[in-house]
């Protein structure tokens, strides 16, 4: 009885660390509330607030195909270096940002 007791306590510990573990590995998700935040304060003066931009600008509508097609890095590397010769770099946003602002993007999609 003593080592079934034993064994339950050992199985129980190793579930445990095989839990915490997964939790650690797994990568963090990109928080969409998050993205639209730093998107109404970064972007929306330029792109508007829907994401189709403005005519006067005459830049990227983020809801249009050829751009949602663009992978998570294009879009990534297209906020954080810019798009000359309008779109400033934003390089003061934090990898996380970043992710979170693709992420919020991703919704915008017509």
């Amino acid at each position: 009885m003593e080592t079934m007791k034993k064994n339950l306590g050992t199985a129980t510990l190793l579930a445990a660390l095989l839990a915490g573990a997964c939790l650690i590995s797994t990568p963090v998700k990109a928080d969409v509330a998050t993205g639209e935040a730093t998107y109404k304060a970064k972007c929306a003066m330029c792109h508007g607030a829907d994401g189709k931009g403005k005519a006067s600008m005459a830049n990227s509508d983020l809801t249009a195909a050829d751009v949602q097609k663009k992978s998570d890095a294009d879009l990534g590397g297209a906020i954080t270096n810019g798009k000359p010769p309008k779109m400033p770099a934003s390089k003061s946003l934090t990898p996380d940002q970043v992710k979170d602002l693709v992420s919020y993007i991703r919704t915008l999609k017509k």
